[in-house]
């Protein structure tokens, strides 16, 4: 398991150095610039012990939010993605096993000092979470959620659709008081 870690640490860091790279090549755009340090603010102040992953490309939301993916994905623009998204696997806070199991989605950059500067949006057509204390952190997600997962948390954040529980128990295990949903929050049938 520590090597497969390692891997994934290893493979972060080489995007993490390819992003600077690319982002630093692309001359001086500033509205580019600001996006790229407030993304690097959001992985560099949140997480520690493993790296965030961190991308607004449609292709990378989905592999961050699988199986192998990471416990935090940051996304640094609005995304839309053609096809419904599966958040799944068991993570833990900060990528350390010993910590609690957590994922997280920040739909959001922040300044050096965890204020939020701008806020962003996920559609999609359905977001399938079957990660466990799965929260969703500011910004606003278009579509419908269905949570097959115990401890889905909304956070300063938006869902415009309706959020759909497996069973009363997990709708029960719900944190939703810091968020809100535009349709209809139930149980399926």
């Amino acid at each position: 398991m520590t090597n497969k870690l390692n891997k994934k640490r290893g493979l972060f860091l080489g995007l993490c150095a390819s992003f600077i790279i690319l982002v630093a090549g692309c001359g001086n755009n500033d509205d580019t610039a600001d996006k790229a340090s407030s993304a690097s603010s959001v992985a560099e102040s949140t997480e520690v012990v493993s790296g965030a992953s961190v991308s607004s490309k449609p292709e990378d939301v989905v592999a961050g939010l699988s199986e192998d993916g990471n416990w935090i994905f940051a996304i640094t623009d609005d995304v839309t993605l053609p096809e419904d998204l599966v958040v799944s696997g068991t993570f833990h806070d900060k990528g350390a096993e010993t910590g609690d199991v957590y994922r997280k989605l920040a739909l959001y950059s922040q300044d050096a000092d965890h204020k939020v500067t701008a806020e962003y949006t996920l559609t999609v057509p359905t977001m399938t979470v079957e990660s466990p204390n799965f929260k969703v952190e500011n910004g606003t997600v278009v579509g419908n959620i269905e949570v097959k997962a115990e401890g889905f948390t909304l956070a300063n954040s938006k869902v415009e659709g309706n959020v759909t529980f497996d069973s009363q128990k997990l709708m029960d295990s719900a944190n939703l008081d810091e968020g809100t949903i535009s349709g209809e929050t139930s149980v399926a049938k």
